[in-house]
């Protein structure tokens, strides 16, 4: 029979490289659907149902860990204090297994050593076989103890990528939600009877609808609460009223009206969302913009 051929380096740091990419994609994957979940639902919104492209879930944790200045700073102390409670943890559960091994040993050595011990010879042979058994000459106990130091090893890794995810994304769900948002201003015009909500092109005082052929389930306060408020006003700049564009998907608008200096002091204020359906026959505009127009003097 022929040996089989040895793997050389060139080949062995392609199998490296390959399982890093493996282990890198899986954690961007993860850190990126935890930001997502975590971002939508300070909106109100389930990641699942807004079908999103999976390609993007790779790329938003750049803006997690490498965001600006700041972030890059948390994120080098993260991964220190990560690779930190990795070696204190190993170091604890070997710790721990000597300990624990090293009493067993003396509890049978002596229990061994009493008169007693003699009528049981054929314990004693156990016992003492037990305890000369070495474990280190079996690679199925290599490898349980090798499984054991990679599920405390992975499992500090996924804590901390879905803290850092999970607070980042809640952090950017209240910027984007507030005053200061990076999310573009909206626009969003259409035909009378294929919107429920919003005010006349010619007419803007006019919040009179024809809502004969309507019918609703639910909270009809929170309809009644945004009617006649469905334009952005910043006349008044303590109390402005900005509607922005939170997300285009699935023939789906989400608007909602951004939240105000008072309204963002409370941890709990979440704005409230609005999702039209995009019109397929071209009779809907829809306009975004960094900034809101002005009040014309």
């Amino acid at each position: 029979m022929t040996a089989s051929p040895q793997p050389t380096p060139e080949s062995n740091i392609l199998g490296n490289f390959a399982s890093v990419v493996g282990l890198l994609s899986a954690a961007l994957f993860f850190s990126g659907w935890i930001y997502r979940w975590s971002y939508f639902s300070c909106f109100q919104l389930n990641v699942i149902t807004l079908d999103l492209p999976v390609e993007s879930f790779f790329l938003v944790p750049l803006q997690v860990f490498l965001g600006d200045g700041w972030t890059i700073v948390k994120s080098a102390i993260a991964l220190l204090l990560t690779a930190l409670a990795i070696y204190l943890s190993l170091w604890l559960v070997n710790s721990i297994n000597k300990t624990v091994a090293a009493k067993i040993n003396v509890t049978i050595t002596r229990w061994l050593s009493y008169p007693y011990g003699r009528r049981f010879r054929w314990l004693y042979r156990i016992l003492n076989s037990w305890q000369q058994f070495n474990v280190n000459r079996y690679n199925s106990i290599k490898l349980l103890r090798s499984l054991v130091d990679e599920i405390i090893i992975v499992g500090w890794v996924l804590l901390v990528l879905f803290w850092s995810a999970y607070h980042q994304g809640i952090a950017d769900a209240r910027r984007d939600a507030g005053e200061t948002s990076t999310l573009p201003v909206v626009t969003l015009v259409a035909k009378e009877d294929n919107i429920a909500l919003g005010r006349k092109l010619n007419n803007v005082f006019d919040d009179k609808l024809t809502l004969e052929k309507y019918k609703f389930i639910g909270d009809k306060g929170l309809f009644d609460d945004w009617l006649g408020k469905a334009d952005t006003d910043t006349s008044n700049p303590k109390k402005p009223r900005v509607w922005r564009l939170l997300l285009e998907r699935g023939n789906w608008i989400y608007l909602f009206p951004a939240l105000t200096k008072e309204q963002q002091t409370n941890p709990k204020a979440r704005p409230p969302v609005i999702a039209i359906q995009q019109s397929q026959s071209g009779d809907q505009l829809l306009i975004v913009s960094p900034q809101p127009s002005q009040p014309s003097k």
